[in-house]
């Protein structure tokens, strides 16, 4: 089969499929992505932020980044659990 015939056939597949998941979740999928990497964003800033405090002798500040961190981290764990829950059940 030639590609522009496969490219055919799989555009007419996908015309005729019924989503597996609809837009309001798919909204939700991205959404969660969007927030976990923004947290793990924010992680790795403080605790390169930590890092530094550590270098300069700043005890007390490093360990005030880290626990930012941290925090950031599993904020976004909670992101990544839900999605994946999500797709679990999808996947029975």
């Amino acid at each position: 089969m030639s590609t522009l015939a496969t490219t055919t056939k799989d555009a007419n597949l996908a015309k005729t499929e019924k989503p597996d998941i609809s837009m309001h979740e798919t909204q939700n999928t991205v959404e969660n992505h969007k927030k976990a990497a923004g947290h793990y964003h924010l992680a790795a800033k403080h605790h390169l932020e930590a890092a530094r405090h550590y270098e300069a002798g700043a005890h007390d500040k490093a360990g005030e980044s880290t626990l930012i961190a941290y925090s950031h981290s599993l904020l976004a764990g909670e992101h990544q659990k839900e999605d994946a829950k999500r797709y679990a059940a999808k996947n029975k």
